[in-house]
């Protein structure tokens, strides 16, 4: 199967006679296929989930998403691929406090575009297919973190994204919820919702990823299947150039997913070019804060 996202000799870094964050990776990720990204604090998994949603350029190499070559694209254009093809989960939810359960799922609707009529109705499907339309005129702060969660991966997938990004998912949740939103995961990529996980967690990517990519210090250290006895109604290739070969991948029909809005989310805060909580950084609506680019590793 062709590839969803392919890194090409891609290298990342932030100072021009500094360390390098991303060195020398190439990655090949197919659709349908779930991938968890672990290592150790600062060795480049954000970065790497930075350039693959666009909100970092590549010093060296190309990023190719679902034929498009990212890399390449001027900042209009990766609003519009950002809230086209990426849906992005996040550790600390970053939802609105201000706006209900169900504003906040409507909103990178909205921004995309959708009529209210049409935005309402994937909404409320969402909120009911994650079991919290009973919480949708309720306000973020009177939810668990579960449930916040929930909330979040609606809001990930109003826009029905070809690709969910999704930045220590359970990191903030006690273990009992993490396997709750672990198995949700799970659920999304069996029908079909091509994902990339970075974590901390080695249980949860055996569990929950049909493949693991391990990086140090910038760099690919290896990849290994996780999940194959799992697979659902089809099998997704893919591999990881240089390192050792990974394949397979859960892929079938169904769900589709959906992408915040204009850019991405840093720590509750407008990036550069993303957005806060799924208003993008040309948006006239109130944000918390801005500082830092994208995730931080």
């Amino acid at each position: 199967m062709d590839a969803l996202i392919e890194l090409s000799e891609v290298s990342k870094r932030y100072d021009n006679n500094g360390a390098f964050a991303v060195e020398d990776v190439s990655i090949r990720v197919a659709a349908g296929e779930s991938v968890a990204v672990m290592g150790p604090s600062g060795s480049g998994k954000s970065t790497l989930l930075n350039l693959i949603a666009g909100l970092d350029r590549p010093t060296a190499g190309t990023v190719t998403v679902a034929g498009q070559r990212i890399d390449s694209l001027s900042e209009t254009s990766l609003a519009k691929y950002r809230r086209q093809r990426v849906g992005m989960i996040f550790q600390f939810f970053n939802l609105l406090d201000d706006l209900t359960v169900a504003d906040n799922v409507l909103l990178p609707a909205q921004l995309a575009g959708a009529s209210r009529a049409d935005a309402r109705r994937r909404a409320d499907e969402l909120l009911d297919r994650l079991k919290i339309s009973q919480h949708k005129q309720a306000y973020p702060a009177r939810l668990s973190g579960g449930e916040r969660q929930r909330v979040a991966i609606a809001r990930a997938l109003v826009n029905s994204p070809e690709l969910l990004l999704a930045d220590e998912p359970t990191g903030a949740l006690d273990t009992a919820t993490g396997e709750e939103i672990g198995e949700l995961l799970l659920e999304l990529n069996q029908a079909g919702q091509s994902m990339i996980m970075v974590t901390h967690n080695a249980d949860l990517a055996v569990r929950y990823a049909s493949r693991t990519i391990e990086i140090v210090d910038g760099r690919l250290a290896g990849s290994r299947h996780d999940s194959s006895d799992l697979a659902g109604p089809g099998l997704a290739s893919g591999e990881v150039a240089g390192g050792t070969l990974a394949g397979g991948g859960l892929a079938g029909g169904g769900l589709a997913g959906g992408g915040l809005a204009g850019g991405g989310l840093a720590g509750g805060g407008l990036a550069g070019g993303g957005l806060s909580a799924g208003i993008p950084a040309d948006s006239n609506a109130p944000a918390a804060g801005r500082h830092g680019t994208g995730w931080q590793s």
